[in-house]
């Protein structure tokens, strides 16, 4: 290796290593069981806004329609 070479390996630090990506319905059931803890329509309106396709916001709008009885 040349003098250079070494040179600017000097300061060099490894590549800074990235958590996994996590699981979105692992995160999209988290907030829903926090939605349902707090158990009130200002929980679960934004969650069903957010994630309206997903199946567990069928649930939600089940307990909205609960709560809103």
């Amino acid at each position: 290796m040349t003098r250079q070479a070494k040179a600017d390996e000097i300061g060099k630090t490894a590549p800074a290593r990235s958590a996994p990506a996590r699981n979105p319905s692992i995160a999209v059931a988290e907030e829903y069981e926090l939605a349902r803890r707090n158990g009130t329509a200002e929980s679960f309106e934004p969650f069903i806004a957010r994630h309206g396709d997903d199946p567990l916001a069928d649930r939600a709008r089940a307990e909205l329609k609960r709560l809103t009885r």
